[in-house]
């Protein structure tokens, strides 16, 4: 349960801008392992991230958030160069599995928050859940069709080995994915054990520096609740 290996921080790119950045201060920083959020990034723009990738000295990007317009090369080439194993997807891409053919039992699922499961949303069919910790919490919250669908599979532990990791706000009951301190992550001594995975990825806005200052932080945290 030693969190210092389950953490790891994330190259995010808000509205597709910033994420060459936050590649150089993984540079300059030395990380060599790290989460690829490529959800708000297209494809032409996500060519020019692998070329950048292929440059950097990396060992591996365990957890890759995709996108619709992924094909399953671009997952095939995470795999091969980067050794990576998870990969994020929603509720709406159970209608695209079939382009992803050979690569299901990799995907998996970060649930919305909206209080509605679609039917054709079969968690068998993939690797299991990608759980985002505050979705879960809004969820929690509400006591919404997400939260008991999450909570129905509870105990089969193969479908929970990753997650994402941000802020959460008790006021509006919403994700903060620019974090403004230590308190907007208050949330998570109130979550269950079984959420979490082997791979956690920190996913915000905040700048590596700030990144790598949160994940000591949430090592010390949740180090202290489970251990």
């Amino acid at each position: 349960m030693d969190f210092k290996k389950r953490l790891i921080v994330g190259l995010t790119a808000k509205h597709g801008k910033d994420w060459k950045k936050k590649l150089d201060e993984i540079r300059k920083y030395k990380i060599k392992r790290f989460a690829l959020f490529l959800e708000e990034i297209p494809y032409k723009e996500r060519e020019k991230v692998y070329v950048e990738l292929l440059n950097t000295k990396i060992d591996e990007i365990p957890l890759v958030h995709i996108r619709d317009d992924f094909n399953e090369e671009e997952i095939l080439f995470l795999k091969k160069n980067f050794k990576s194993k998870y990969f994020t997807i929603h509720e709406s891409h159970f209608k695209l599995l079939k382009k992803w053919n050979g690569t299901h039992k990799n995907l998996y699922l970060e649930m919305n928050f909206d209080d509605y499961v679609p039917k054709n949303v079969e968690i068998n069919k993939i690797g299991g859940f990608c759980i985002d910790l505050s979705h879960f919490k809004a969820a929690e919250e509400k006591w919404s069709k997400d939260f008991l669908f999450i909570e129905s599979k509870k105990k089969i532990k193969r479908y929970f080995k990753c997650n994402h990791i941000n802020g959460y706000s008790y006021k509006k009951n919403l994700d903060i994915h620019t974090i403004r301190g230590f308190k907007d992550f208050d949330y998570l001594m109130t979550l269950p054990e079984f959420l979490f995975g082997d791979v956690i990825a920190l996913e915000m806005y905040n700048s590596i520096k700030d990144q790598i200052e949160y994940k000591k932080y949430l090592e010390k945290l949740l180090n202290k609740k489970f251990n």
